[in-house]
């Protein structure tokens, strides 16, 4: 093995071994300049509409001659070397970022006699500006190298002479052999196992909001590995040959292959807009490649989101053909096997479901059937066979939406719904395209994104995420993340209103105007045409109506105060209402984001939920009474106290430190840890407690109790972004004796650190008993992603019957954001009386009770000089300015 080079391909980099030879540097300068010249004409080609598969192969063609150029100036014509060009450069392609891999092939006495040469001609390519990886191998070397990993071996399959004659290309050819290393049936285990274990590092979905285009699900390796299967196990890589061994329908070769272009063309303008390798889409890239590839913003539609789609369904396609083509890989390696007859329409092939008759299907009645089989025999299926996929694929534009169907179709899907596993035959469904097919609105989604950092996945998979969530419930089996959740379902009269819901819930997305509304008319219209009586119809549509109603309720409202769960439970007017959207909004929320569900939302749709059936309980035309919940609230905490051993006494004493508003707005187990916290402080002392929450790793309550004084709100605020926390809801309540009594609800933001609840009491009790004007917000740089979501902040002012002016904002959210608000809070003289702090993905909507702080320590609301300058200031920080 020589020392230059050995091993993988790796990019080559000049050093201390250079052998520069005659006006090396200039001949570099000068291809540099050519190639510069030449990939600009690519790109304009490319501007200009040009084939991609011809401009990379041109590309490729550009490279091989300096390549060449660059091996007959630097090695011997006497040397025992040969060249090939391997990976994607040997598939005759290059895309504007991609590495130059090559091989030199020869024994070692050669290399080790050539070492000089070879480091000449590897420093001059990097001199040039081609981003070279080499290998120097002999042929045991390469045999040895394929047998230890595979991927060599995949970039041997593809290798290109480029200076080697034919006997030593079939040399290299016998090295990588079948007979030799990775025999077809161990090189489709391992590279199907390969293309798992990659889909699975990137979630399993392509759907991800910066799609890696090369590696992700449905991406242009996907395409690369089937061509390597087939090369492997039919001894051909070209697609179109696989038509006549009945691999592929002339079909699937047509769509894979216009979606592999597709893709290649995304990613070759990615790599002009990133002007780096860059294979993720990232947000930077995303609507500077929109706007380079022609898309146009609509009236509806942004150019970027437009883009996203044709690549979310582009790399559904090839995951769909893919799966196909693999399960036909394995029949020819294993043999067709015998069907096992399930009933008189379908069979197990190898435990996969098939259609026994060639002329399925006649309709869609005989497509119904296939998904009723597929939910009665699920534990026995492992997927749709491949013929079976295909001809349902073939199918699909003869078969009716549901306006034109029979009534019995119509019927018979609603069968579906009824029927075992329905979550799961949805999904089936949608990804095989019969849903699309059935609701034609759905299909208008499928692929669409939307350009925020709320919705993390496209409409249709957040949809499938929903109905799943909801499944979940339906299991019988208790997740912790949902407190009540699996309560509530049993108690559901017609689970499938409930699934129709979710399907609809999104389905207007896109259209412009409230998406809600048009959902709603679309249910109803669904619902009226499948037969659905008028009590249940109303039902749907009243959901997908409303299904926002519970959590900007609980989010953004006071659901301590009285009138707000009142106001709410009229909306919702009966439990049968309220159990169905309760559901619904959990489902919903969960399946918008992985980080968007947290044990503080659980807990907070739960409380919503109960106190509005215990309204209902109690008749809306009788509601509490605020002074009767305190006495209810007060009491319970009472009780509590007293089972952990205190006396009337102490618990007197204990609530003479509390203000009234605590027991109308807080839990009693929260109250009575709160009162516990008070025993034996003195006046005009300080005391912090905090204490784990539910089931959320690192998720804190903190409670903070300490004389008032200026600037107080913003310094603990501070200090709990110092300490790595995120506010996730602030009650600041007023207390007797000119005292605070203020509690946050907390997770890290950075899950790698959290900090325990010993260690929050210690650092932010000992930062409060010092100077409050030393505590500043943490300065820190705002996140790449964010810069790309610009919310137009929005500042609004609005006065209260207690005295108090309410300050509602709306902005894009960073890290260290309402650290940064209090801080203009404090500079501007202002208290802080109650605060609620609502984040959705990259919008951040806070609203806050202020009032003056005057000399005589009367709060009072702010005039319209002061909520001017506050605005201003306001404005200054949430472009990114110091507070």
């Amino acid at each position: 093995m020589s020392a230059v080079g050995a091993g993988d391909a790796t990019p080559a980099q000049p050093g201390a071994e250079r052998h520069p030879g005659p006006d090396d540097s200039a001949w570099a300068g000068q291809v540099r300049e050519q190639l510069a010249e030449a990939d600009a004409g690519f790109a304009a080609r490319f501007d200009e509409g040009a084939e991609v598969d011809r401009l990379v192969a041109e590309r490729a063609a550009v490279v091989d001659t300096h390549v060449q150029a660059a091996w007959q100036r630097c090695i011997p014509l006497e040397a025992q070397l040969a060249l090939f060009a391997v990976g994607g450069y040997g598939r005759g392609e290059l895309f504007p970022q991609s590495d130059v891999d090559l091989l030199v092939l020869a024994e070692p006495e050669a290399s080790t006699a050539c070492a000089d040469a070879l480091a000449r001609f590897f420093a001059v390519l990097w001199d040039a500006g081609l981003p070279v990886g080499h290998a120097v191998r002999s042929l045991e070397q390469c045999t040895e190298a394929s047998r230890e990993d595979i991927s060599v071996l995949t970039s041997l399959l593809e290798a290109r002479p480029l200076a080697a004659n034919e006997l030593e290309r079939r040399e290299l050819q016998t090295a990588a052999s079948p007979r030799l290393v990775w025999p077809p049936q161990d090189f489709f285990e391992a590279k199907r196992r390969e293309l798992r274990d990659r889909h699975a590092r990137y979630g399993d979905t392509s759907d991800n909001l910066e799609p890696n285009l090369k590696e992700g699900p449905g991406g242009l390796r996907d395409v690369q590995t089937l061509h390597w299967m087939a090369l492997r196990i039919i001894g051909t890589a070209d697609l179109e040959a696989l038509v006549a061994f009945g691999q592929l329908g002339a079909d699937e070769v047509t769509t894979l292959e216009r979606e592999r272009r597709a893709l290649s063309r995304l990613r070759f303008g990615l790599h002009l807009v990133a002007d780096k390798r860059e294979e993720r889409l990232r947000f930077d890239y995303q609507k500077p490649l929109a706007a380079r590839l022609g898309f146009e913003d609509t009236g509806d539609t942004l150019a970027v989101e437009q883009m996203m789609q044709g690549f979310y369904r582009s790399a559904a396609i090839v995951l769909r053909i893919g799966e196909r083509l693999l399960q036909r890989f394995e029949e020819q390696l294993e043999g067709e096997a015998e069907p096992e007859p399930i009933d008189e329409r379908f069979d197990l092939r190898r435990g996969y479901l098939a259609a026994s008759s060639d002329a399925w299907p006649r309709d869609l009645g005989d497509v119904f059937d296939l998904f009723a089989t597929w939910a009665a025999h699920a534990d026995a299926v492992r997927g749709l066979h491949s013929h079976t996929a295909r001809e349902l694929a073939e199918a699909l534009p003869r078969l009716p939406g549901f306006k034109q169907a029979s009534a019995e179709l119509r019927q018979r899907f609603m069968q579906l719904l009824r029927g075992p596993q329905p979550v799961q035959t949805l999904t089936r469904m949608a990804r095989l395209g019969v849903l699309g097919r059935w609701i034609p609105a759905f299909a208008r989604v499928s692929g669409r994104m939307q350009f925020d950092l709320f919705h993390v996945y496209t409409v249709d998979q957040h949809t499938l995420a929903v109905l799943k969530n909801l499944a979940s419930f339906a299991s019988g089996q208790r997740d912790e993340r949902f407190a009540m959740a699996h309560e509530v379902w049993p108690r559901l009269r017609k689970p499938e209103l409930l699934l129709l819901a979710g399907l609809f819930h999104d389905i207007a997305k896109g259209r412009g105007g409230d998406h809600s509304e048009l959902g709603g008319d679309d249910a109803r219209e669904f619902c009226e045409t499948v037969g659905l009586s008028a009590p249940d119809t109303a039902m749907v549509e009243w959901l997908v109506r409303q299904h926002l109603l519970m959590s900007r309720t609980a989010q953004k409202e006071d659901i301590t105060e009285p009138e707000v769960i009142h106001r709410f439970a009229a909306k919702v007017a009966d439990r049968e209402h309220l159990d169905h959207l309760y559901l619904l909004t959990c489902a919903d929320i969960a399946g918008t984001s992985p980080k968007l569900w947290n044990a503080w939302k659980d807990r907070l749709m739960a409380d919503l939920y109960t106190a509005t059936r215990l309204a209902m309980r109690r008749g809306l035309e009788h509601p509490v009474a605020l002074e009767e919940r305190i006495a209810e609230i007060r009491d319970t905490t009472r009780a509590m106290l007293s089972a952990l051993g205190h006396d009337d006494a102490a618990i007197d004493e204990m609530f003479a430190r509390m203000p009234d508003a605590g027991f109308q707005r807080g839990r009693p187990d929260q109250l009575a840890w709160q009162a516990v916290a008070l025993r034996g402080i003195g006046a005009g002392d300080t005391r912090v407690r905090a204490r784990p929450v539910t089931a959320q790793a690192g998720a804190l309550e903190v409670f903070v109790y300490s004389p008032n004084r200026d600037g107080l709100f913003a310094a603990i605020v501070a200090k709990l972004d110092r300490l790595g926390l995120a506010i996730l809801q602030a009650r600041v309540l007023d207390g007797p004796d000119g005292t605070i009594f203020d509690t946050f609800e907390v997770i890290p933001s950075d899950p790698r650190y959290t900090p325990t609840a010993d260690e929050v009491e210690r650092k932010l009790a000992a930062a409060l008993d010092g100077p409050l004007d030393r505590i500043r917000p943490a300065r820190r740089t705002q996140p790449r992603h964010l810069k790309h979501f610009r919310i137009p902040p929005q500042v609004a002012f609005d006065e209260g019957s207690d005295g108090r002016t309410t300050l509602s904002f709306v902005c894009t959210d960073r890290p260290g954001l309402l650290a940064e608000v209090a801080a203009v809070l404090r500079n501007q003289s202002l208290r802080v009386h109650d605060a609620r702090i609502a984040t959705f993905g990259e919008r951040a909507e806070d609203v806050f009770q202020l009032t003056t702080s005057d000399p005589e320590g009367r709060g009072l609301p702010l005039d319209d000089a002061h909520q001017q300058a506050l605005r201003e200031a306001l404005l200054h920080c949430f472009e990114g300015e110091s507070a």
